[in-house]
């Protein structure tokens, strides 16, 4: 094969094809990127939007792919940014690069099996019950009637079974009625339809490509269940890696509901003999019981009868498993839906099982530090009291699973807090560059672990082409009182309008709760003549069309769109927030990480609340400027980020702004804006 042309060379090539213009903060990434892959050390870089990073990893990731023969994976938190990368960013460079490379770079997307359809319960009609049948109003049942009629109908029509094509898409339930987990799938060579099934085919395009995409999610469970989900692979790409520990942390998060235990014991009725299922319904009640006497919270050891109830669980599922037996010669072809039903039941109970073991051995080790999973009690209105568990930390098995088994490029256009990379290097369970850092105030307290610092691993920030000291204003609400907790005061609702009104609209309002948005938007309504949208009022992606096509309307919302908005020119000349996005201090889990960092002598508040509001903070911030065209104003009503002792660290984490907090010289900026 004759030698390809570099990175570089091959980048100038794409651009040129894309109709764009070469950008030097792009070329320096992509550059790193490819000495990350040459020398198998890993590289963490943060682009600021607008620098093409897309194209930057994406150019040395196909080229190391066509010239090695191995298959490269990216992996994205979003649905949005998968589909620009199968849909837009890889067809395009692929048709750019297909003479120089000698052949056309192949792709695809693969997700988690219950993404698709199962073909084998389709055609066996094998149900799922709800865990709470009765619950479930005529209504609720004819409509779920009808979602899955017609998902039963798509099937012959569709030709990748995604669920992601489906539009206007399913409810959760309905879904469920025609999908199965990694669990519960009888497998491709004993199920009747394993030739035709839409995962297994998904999953064989996968490993003859150049470049696989898939999710954090499925990254994720190939790490932890050991099971080889993604195709073998020697370079992976974290898109959006600011949320890898969230959503690692959240698939391997497992919980145990009475309801979950009654549901796994009724679908082992045709299975077993009526007293296994029996004694499993009666733990289910027992559990239920106890945690009737419990109060909601984080559970620091096994609370009095827990033990016994959860014993009894166990033993439960294990006999109704072991009463269900091996499979039978020839089961899956002579009647597959009992084949399904058995399979279904199977890991229904095996997730019982294996619940109430985790919970029963967290609390062995006598050092909470040293617990391996976080354990508490949530009570939800419709499904009453359970009991979850999270790992303290996911940085052992990244480390273990991913770091030490592939060359890993993370990216992000956040991924420094308070300057820089180490808050999220230790999370990931990267060695901190820095080691034990000098500021008390900021610091962890002690250095990250390292497993003797065999892994090693740089850093880049190749900055942004925006000039954000010209392009935009970082405006602190230094007057207004503290954020309580009894909602929004008059005095922010008054700066809320005074800023609106001086905008003429163009405002993505950020708030902290759906309550927040919810009264700031009425409020609003009553006393401005602009369009004022609230989050929930419509699925998301069609409120921010509108709000982006009449530049006199605002959005205002929470979470998602402090990530999820991309509205460049002057539709979006203002963002508000309402308060620094600390996490719940009763957030059980980061309260135990917290206390973590604390029993080694860091500051934990610094190490796990700051860092997680200095991220999400900048994301927020980041909505303002999505275009080198771009102007406006970031205001943030919390105070504290001016007069706290930790206001620093946090807007170390944002860009360059020109600070003020004169609201005067605000809303004059602003009527200039909209003059403009």
């Amino acid at each position: 094969m004759p030698e390809l042309p570099t990175v570089p060379e091959l980048l100038s090539e794409a651009v040129h094809a894309l109709g764009g213009a070469e950008r030097r903060n792009q070329l320096t990434m992509a550059s790193a990127v490819a000495h990350a892959i040459d020398t198998g050390e890993h590289l963490a870089v943060q682009a600021g939007t607008g620098t093409g990073k897309s194209l930057a990893y994406l150019v040395p990731s196909v080229r190391h792919a066509v010239e090695s023969g191995r298959t490269v994976v990216i992996s994205t938190a979003t649905i949005a940014l998968q589909r620009q990368l199968v849909d837009r960013d890889l067809p395009r460079l692929a048709d750019a690069l297909t003479k120089t490379l000698g052949r056309r770079p192949q792709f695809a997307i693969l997700k988690g099996r219950g993404n698709y359809l199962c073909l084998n319960k389709i055609h066996t009609g094998a149900s799922e019950e709800p865990e709470n049948a009765e619950l479930f109003d005529a209504f609720a049942i004819s409509r779920l009637g009808r979602e899955v009629k017609r998902l039963t109908e798509w099937s012959s029509d569709t030709e990748t079974g995604d669920r992601d094509e489906l539009v206007p898409g399913v409810g959760d339930q309905a879904w469920r009625q025609v999908s199965v987990t990694a669990r519960e799938c009888l497998g491709k060579a004993r199920c009747p339809v394993g030739e035709d099934c839409f995962a297994e085919i998904a999953r064989a395009e996968a490993a003859a490509v150049d470049v696989v995409v898939t999710n954090h999610a499925l990254l994720a469970i190939d790490a932890i269940t050991g099971i080889a989900v993604l195709p073998e692979h020697d370079v992976v790409v974290i898109d959006e890696a600011h949320e890898l520990v969230d959503r690692v942390t959240s698939v391997a998060t497992a919980e145990l509901a009475p309801t979950t235990i009654t549901a796994a014991a009724r679908r082992c009725v045709k299975l077993v003999e009526e007293q296994d299922v029996d004694r499993m319904e009666a733990a289910s009640e027992g559990w239920a019981s106890m945690l009737d006497e419990c109060r909601a919270g984080r559970w620091e050891r096994l609370p009095d009868g827990a033990g016994a109830a959860l014993a009894a669980v166990r033993d439960a599922a294990w006999s109704v498993r072991t009463a269900i037996g091996p499979i039978k010669p020839g089961m899956n072809t002579s009647d597959p839906e009992a084949a399904a039903a058995r399979t279904a039941a199977l890991a229904a109970v095996d997730e019982v099982h294996d619940s109430a073991v985790r919970v029963l051995t967290a609390f062995d080790e006598p050092d909470p530090a040293k617990h391996r999973d976080v354990v508490w009690l949530a009570e939800e209105e419709r499904r009453g009291k359970l009991v979850r568990m999270a790992p303290l930390s996911v940085g052992g098995l990244l480390r273990a699973k991913l770091f030490a088994e592939s060359t890993v490029v993370l990216t992000s256009a956040t991924l420094t807090v308070g300057g820089s990379f180490d808050g999220l290097a230790v999370n990931w369970g990267l060695p901190a560059e820095s080691g034990v850092r000098s500021d008390p105030a900021m610091a962890t307290g002690t250095e990250a672990p390292s497993d003797g610092a065999t892994i090693k691993w740089n850093s880049l920030d190749v900055g942004s082409p925006f000039d954000h000291a010209k392009a935009g204003i970082l405006y602190v609400a230094k007057h207004l009182p503290p954020p309580g907790r009894d909602g929004l005061a008059q005095s922010y609702l008054d700066e809320i309008a005074e800023l609106v009104t001086a905008a003429g609209g163009r405002t993505l309002g950020l708030f902290s709760s759906m309550r927040a948005a919810k009264a700031a938007a009425e409020a609003m309504r009553e006393r401005l003549d602009t369009p004022v949208l609230c989050q929930g009022e419509d699925a998301t992606g069609q409120l921010v069309r509108k709000f982006a096509a009449d530049e006199a309307t605002s959005l205002f919302g929470t979470l998602s769109l402090w990530q999820g908005v991309d509205v460049p020119g002057p539709s979006l000349s203002l963002v508000i927030l309402d308060r620094i996005p600390f996490p719940r201090p009763d957030d059980p889990l980061l309260v135990a990480r917290q206390r973590a960092v604390e029993s080694h002598g860091g500051n934990g508040f610094m190490a796990v609340a700051a860092n997680h509001a200095a991220l999400l903070l900048a994301q927020g911030v980041g909505r303002l400027l999505r275009s080198v065209d771009d102007r406006g104003v970031v205001a943030i009503l919390d105070s504290r980020l001016a007069t706290a002792r930790y206001g620093g660290y946090l807007r170390a984490s944002l860009p360059p702004f020109w600070e003020t907090s004169d609201p005067q010289v605000v809303r004059k900026a602003l009527t200039r804006l909209a003059e403009q």
